[in-house]
């Protein structure tokens, strides 16, 4: 038997169903609904924010590519980020997906930044793709500096060379890190750390306001990490099989969990510590594919995006291994 309601009642909900069917289904505005029912405009945004506070509109989008906001909003939910972008999973060339993921974290970019802002940029396939997307309009009153040292030889690990052409991208300008990024003994780091050229060009990089960095895998046999490390394929298995190492960020390895680790390789690394990296008020991650899945959860696991620009095959690997240790 239907709940019984009082006269007033049913006027009320009659008047809210029919100013929910002119303004959703017939999609009049709000004075015109006011207009043909002989309420004021003010009465009638009340009424539509009431049946929305009752629950009584539902709201459903049907875009194309909804299926990749459901999952951007799930990554949001699930790790506490204030933004995910998930591009499309390209069954073509590796290079056309990289270069989708490099103008997806542009566009993100570029609608973050701020005059004034000091952007820390780290290494990698992905974080290149983005500084070779960018387009812009006008020129940015920012500065770009490395937040690690540099690896000769390579676009792709040349912080420096990124650093310089992100900067002119943006009419910036950028500073140089004149060291390398891996050194053979921490007793080495820590003369070059001690070195006033050195320490200037970090203690800027830890003031900065936004980072711009890839998220790398320690696998021995399919990472790049690998090829502009001093590391044998041996270390890194080391790395991996008893530290339980599983990404890398600007060089600076941690677990399943986001705990740094192999702390032994990361005294010999010149650069920000994940904590300092942490530390800048707003870090944009870049990685996709699904060999990227585990560095990506423990990157979020330990806190260290604010936003993640990935694809569809890593959001989705990501979200399984979330729900899988909700369950455990």
């Amino acid at each position: 038997m239907a709940e019984r309601v009082s006269a007033s009642d049913y006027d009320s909900i009659r008047l809210i169903n029919q100013v929910l069917t002119l303004y959703y289904v017939q999609e009049l505005t709000q004075a015109e609904v006011g207009q043909r029912l002989g309420l004021s405009t003010t009465k009638v945004n009340r009424l539509l924010q009431q049946a929305r506070e009752q629950g009584m509109v539902e709201v459903t989008i049907r875009t194309p590519f909804q299926y990749l906001f459901d999952l951007e909003a799930r990554l949001k939910a699930s790790f506490d980020i204030s933004d995910a972008v998930v591009i499309p999973q390209i069954a073509e060339q590796r290079n056309a997906m990289v270069h989708t993921l490099g103008r997806a974290g542009a566009n993100y970019l570029l609608g973050r930044l701020q005059d004034g802002d000091v952007v820390a940029i780290g290494g990698g396939t992905a974080v290149h793709a983005v500084v070779q997307a960018l387009e812009t309009r006008r020129s940015y009153d920012v500065k770009v500096v490395p937040c690690i040292g540099a690896v000769q030889g390579r676009v792709t690990t040349d912080v420096n060379h990124l650093a310089t052409q992100l900067a002119a991208r943006l009419g910036g300008e950028a500073y140089q890190l004149h060291a390398p990024a891996f050194v053979d003994t921490e007793k080495q780091r820590e003369m070059l750390l001690s070195m006033g050229p050195i320490k200037e060009i970090l203690d800027i990089a830890r003031q900065a306001t936004i980072a711009l960095l890839g998220v790398g895998t320690v696998d021995y046999q399919t990472s790049r990490f690998v090829q502009f490390t001093a590391l044998s394929a041996e270390d890194m298995k080391w790395i991996a099989e008893s530290c339980g190492g599983v990404g890398e960020i600007a060089a600076r390895i941690y677990d399943i969990k986001g705990q740094p680790c192999a702390k032994e390789y990361a005294n010999r690394t010149v650069g920000l510590s994940l904590q300092e990296l942490r530390n800048i008020p707003f870090v944009v991650g870049v990685a996709a594919a699904a060999v990227k899945t585990r560095p990506i959860y423990g990157a979020l696991r330990g806190g260290y995006l604010d936003a993640l620009i990935t694809d569809e095959a890593a959001a989705r690997g990501v979200l399984e291994l979330s729900e899988h240790d909700s369950r455990k």
